[in-house]
């Protein structure tokens, strides 16, 4: 019988690792749907918690925030649009490309989780974002997402024309750091396991049945 897995995912739709990881993550587990059954959610970690309302150039930002030249950020860009492409995902980043506040986003997720459609909402918040080169903190773009995965467009516009979820998503971002956690993506399997990073499938596939067999010893 297939081992159940908990794992819990923390990340921002603005990291494009992120992406990169639930890809990743999502293949493997369909490869190892017979000897697992997952139970996945995903976690809030906003990447630039100060981000001002519009965003700023993602070039410009890297650069400042990273030190390193703007050829240099470009070449990253295009590395990790090239790890995208490899999962069927299209990252439309440019050097007009901003970052922008996620904290809206996250709350949505919280209330797209209570109604059993996070990972649909987490996977359109990345085509919003990374492949429509939309502000993912624009209600209207987050209530399109939103209807877009089967979500009540009414229902996701009160909650975040409210502050519900605001204070939870406070809490869970201080946990999650509370734990050591300081980079994104991070997997965490069964409590006990962290995964960093924007894995490869077959890395993920390969600790995730390390992991499993480890359960079933235990």
């Amino acid at each position: 019988m297939p081992r159940p897995l908990k794992i819990d995912f923390v990340s921002d739709i603005a990291c494009p690792w992120c992406v990169i990881g639930l890809g990743g993550l999502e293949i493997a587990l369909e490869r190892l749907k017979d000897e697992v059954e997952p139970s996945l959610v995903f976690h809030p970690f906003e990447l630039n918690p100060g981000m001002v309302a519009g965003g700023e150039n993602t070039l410009e930002h890297i650069v400042g925030k990273y030190g390193i030249s703007a050829d240099q950020a470009r070449v990253n860009r295009d590395r990790i649009a090239a790890r995208a492409a490899d999962l069927g995902f299209t990252m439309s980043t440019s050097d007009a490309s901003r970052i922008y506040n996620t904290f809206d986003a996250h709350r949505l997720l919280a209330w797209a989780r209570d109604q059993g459609r996070q990972l649909e909402l987490k996977r359109q918040l990345f085509i919003v974002n990374f492949t429509e080169q939309t502000d993912p903190g624009n209600h209207d773009a987050l209530v399109d997402a939103a209807a877009k995965v089967g979500l009540d467009r009414d229902a996701a516009r009160a909650v975040l024309d409210s502050d519900r979820y605001a204070e939870e998503v406070r809490r869970d971002e201080a946990l999650w750091q509370s734990r050591g956690i300081s980079g994104v993506p991070a997997v965490i399997v069964n409590d006990r396991y962290l995964i960093s990073g924007g894995q490869p499938p077959e890395e993920f596939e390969r600790q995730l049945r390390g992991i499993a067999a480890e359960a079933q010893t235990d």
